[in-house]
C-alpha cells in the first residue's frame, strides 16, 4: 500500500493523510438526494433495474496469436502446435508426421494459444463490432506485438455468433535478457478494440413480450412498491404490479408501442433507498463504506502484538591442535512486542467522518481498519451489510 493515501468523503470534501490505509466514501447510487426522507435518493429506473429478456450474452473462442518476438509457447505446450497444424492443413500446407521436420519436432516460438472472450450486447445485428479480450492459454511470456488469427466465438448453445481477428493492444510488457527480467502489469492478456464482427443475431424480438418485467439490481420491497407507483403515475394508468422484492410486472396492450413504453418506464424517476453496505477487500486492504452507513455509540480498544523470529547461522571453529570439527550452528532469537492499546469513543449521533478521523488519529493501517469494522459489526455498532471480497 502507498504511504500517503487520501481519505475522501463526498459531498463534503476533506483530505487527511493516512499511512497504509485507504477508505473511499461514496453514495451507493449516483443520483440526486431528495429531502423527503433520510437516505432516500431519486434515480432513473434504467440505472437501478433492467428489463427481463433484454440482456448481454457471453461469447468464448480458442485461437492462436502469431507475430511474437520469441515470447510464445514453448515446445512443452502441445496444443498450440496442433492448432497450427490444423490451420496450415486448411490452407493447403501439409506438415509431415515423421522425420526431422515432423510435427513433433516443431519449435515455433513466435506463436501462442489463446482464449478469446467477448460480450454480445442485446439487439446486435450482423456486422456489429465487438471488443474482445485475448488471454494466453499456454506458457507464453508475453503477447506483445502479436496478431490474433481468425477465431470463431461461440455462445452457450454452441453456435458461432462472431469472428475475431486483429492486432493486440497490451497494457504492460515483459523484457528478459541474461537472467534479468522486468515486467509491468500482465503482458499475457490483451484487448482488440472492435476486433470481432457479429455473424449471427440472437433470436429475440420485442413483439414477443407478453408483459414487461422490470428487475431491480438490489432486491427491496420498499423500492419495488415505490417503483410500481412511479410507473403507474408515468403511464397514467394502474398497470404495474409488484411480484416480489425484485420484480415488477407492467401490463401491455395490443396497441402499445413497446419501444415507446420501455422508454417511459426506463426514464421514470423512482425513490430508492440504497442498502447500507461496507465492502472490504482483504487482499488489497481496500475498504469502501457507503454514505448511508449508520454508527451506534461504541468504545473501541485496539492494540497489536508483534512477534519476530530471527534465525542467524554461525560457524563454530575448534581450538587450535584440538580434535574438534567445524560446525554450523543456528542461533534463534524470538522478539515479542505488545503495542499499547488505542481507544476510540463514538458518541450518539457519530458519523462516518468521525470514525475516519479517529482511525486516522490513532494511525490505524488497512488491516487494522478491517479488523475494527468486523468487530463493530459483531458488536452491533455498525448498521450495514459487511461484504468481504
Amino acid at each position: 500500500m502507498p504511504q500517503n493515501v487520501a481519505w475522501i468523503q463526498t459531498p463534503k470534501r476533506w483530505v487527511a493523510s493516512c499511512a497504509a490505509a485507504f477508505l473511499l466514501f461514496c453514495p451507493a447510487v449516483h443520483a440526486q438526494t431528495s429531502p423527503s426522507g433520510p437516505g432516500m435518493q431519486l434515480a432513473r429506473i434504467k440505472d437501478v433495474a433492467s428489463i427481463e429478456g433484454i440482456r448481454d450474452n457471453q461469447l468464448v473462442g480458442y485461437g492462436i496469436v502469431v507475430g511474437l518476438h520469441g515470447t510464445g509457447d514453448s515446445q512443452q505446450t502441445v496444443f498450440p502446435a496442433q492448432t497450427l497444424i490444423s490451420a496450415l492443413e486448411r490452407m493447403g500446407v501439409t506438415v509431415p508426421q515423421t522425420g526431422a521436420n515432423s510435427a513433433m519436432n516443431m519449435q515455433v516460438k513466435n506463436m501462442a494459444a489463446a482464449f478469446v472472450v467477448a460480450t454480445l450486447p442485446p439487439f446486435s445485428r450482423s456486422g456489429y463490432k465487438l471488443d474482445v479480450t485475448v488471454s494466453s492459454a499456454g506458457d507464453a511470456r508475453s503477447l506483445e506485438g502479436g496478431i490474433l488469427l481468425m477465431t470463431p466465438l461461440y455462445g452457450p448453445d454452441g453456435q458461432i455468433y462472431a469472428q475475431a481477428q486483429g492486432a493486440l493492444v497490451l497494457g504492460g510488457y515483459m523484457v528478459a535478457a541474461q537472467g534479468n527480467a522486468r515486467q509491468v502489469n500482465h503482458p499475457t492478456t490483451a484487448r482488440i478494440p472492435n476486433g470481432a464482427l457479429v455473424e449471427r443475431e440472437v433470436p429475440f424480438e420485442l413483439k414477443q413480450l407478453q408483459r414487461v418485467s422490470v428487475l431491480l439490481h438490489d432486491a427491496d420491497f420498499h423500492t419495488a412498491e415505490r417503483m410500481a407507483a412511479a410507473i403507474d403515475a408515468s403511464l397514467g394508468a394502474p398497470r404495474a404490479k409488484v411480484v416480489d422484492s425484485r420484480r415488477v410486472d407492467v401490463a401491455t396492450g395490443e396497441t402499445d408501442d413497446l419501444p415507446a413504453l420501455l422508454d417511459k418506464v426506463e426514464s421514470t424517476e423512482v425513490q430508492v433507498f440504497p442498502r447500507a453496505r461496507v465492502v472490504v477487500n482483504e487482499r488489497t486492504g481496500t475498504v469502501v463504506i457507503g454514505g448511508t452507513v449508520r454508527l451506534q455509540p461504541v468504545s473501541i480498544l485496539h492494540g497489536g502484538l508483534s512477534v519476530n523470529v530471527i534465525a542467524e547461522t554461525e560457524v563454530s571453529q575448534p581450538n587450535g591442535f584440538s580434535r574438534g570439527t567445524t560446525q554450523v550452528v543456528q542461533q534463534t532469537t524470538v522478539q515479542a512486542q505488545d503495542k499499547p492499546v488505542n481507544r476510540i469513543d463514538l458518541k450518539q449521533g457519530a458519523t462516518v467522518e468521525d470514525l475516519v478521523q479517529e482511525l486516522q488519529r490513532i494511525g490505524a493501517g488497512a488491516r487494522d481498519v478491517i479488523s475494527i469494522l468486523q468487530a463493530m459489526k459483531e458488536a452491533g455498532a455498525l448498521e450495514a451489510d459487511l461484504e468481504v471480497l
